[in-house]
């Protein structure tokens, strides 16, 4: 009796002689690996002195790519108010911020945010260029984490971070040991975040509350400086067939394991009206 022909209607069914594009060379040329020694406007130094400086619209900024979001021009008379810019009153306010925020200067959110971050920082690894920073970033400003450290390449590529990073304060660091003697200048203790023989189930660890989470990368996990020197290491319960989870969404759950533990709920935004919270 013949095999029987392949159900070539499932789209999970994969033909095993075809070419298979996530089939081949990890370190084969991506079109959304950036190279570091090029100008790339969503590759950005992490120390640079202007965020804003030469960098081109973020993808929340870009004309017509999706429902229109934000508020029209603000009717007159306008409210006197410093925090307020003319430019976002007259034009509307399209950016990816909180109501509270509508309309105010860059300068004034972040000088708000100032008021209400958190002593938790993150600290990723980035010796290869992982793509997840930008998740990270865009995380750590929704939980108000006090500064996201970038280690090892300078430059990262921005778009994941829906220009979130604008409103937050980013640093970094050569290597894992800088970025440890800054952890014990401020009185952080680091913790590593990755699932490795010792490690202990972040579901069940007090975390403490003057902390840096640190995340390796998306690849290989943390390096042997960070397992070897971190203060503790925990790992995320898992349950399927899957070796690891994707590092820009673990840094997401070790994020809100803190925030749990640690934060004032009651100080958090309140859902908007018609807002989604994937928007």
């Amino acid at each position: 009796m013949d095999p029987p022909e392949p159900d070539l209607t499932d789209p999970y069914r994969v033909d095993p002689n075809r070419v298979d594009p996530y089939q081949g060379d990890p370190y084969q040329v991506d079109p959304y690996q950036v190279d570091p020694d090029r100008a790339d406007p969503y590759q950005v130094d992490t120390d640079r002195a202007d965020p804003d400086e030469a960098v081109a619209p973020g993808p929340t900024e870009w004309p017509g790519t999706g429902p229109a979001v934000g508020v029209g021009p603000h009717p007159r008379p306008w409210p006197s108010d410093p925090r307020l810019d003319p430019d976002l009153l007259a034009g509307g306010d399209a950016r990816n911020v909180v109501d509270h925020y509508r309309y105010w200067t860059r300068e004034a959110i972040v000088a708000d945010l100032d008021l209400r971050r958190h002593p938790l920082h993150v600290a990723i690894e980035n010796f290869g260029h992982d793509l997840n920073i930008g998740t990270v970033v865009r995380t750590a400003n929704a939980f108000a984490v006090a500064r996201v450290h970038i280690v090892g390449r300078r430059r990262w590529n921005r778009r994941g971070a829906m220009v979130t990073d604008r409103y937050q304060h980013l640093q970094h660091h050569p290597d894992v040991p800088s970025v440890l003697q800054f952890a014990a200048a401020a009185g952080l203790t680091v913790v590593a975040v990755d699932n490795l023989p010792g490690s202990i189930p972040l579901e069940t660890t007090a975390l403490p509350r003057d902390c840096l989470l640190l995340f390796g990368q998306e690849s290989s996990g943390l390096s042997p400086a960070a397992r070897t020197d971190a203060a503790l290491t925990v790992s995320i319960a898992q349950f399927g067939s899957t070796r690891s989870i994707n590092a820009g969404v673990a840094a997401g759950i070790a994020m809100h394991a803190w925030i749990r533990q640690h934060a004032d709920l009651a100080a958090a935004w309140q859902p908007e009206p018609g807002r989604s919270a994937g928007g």
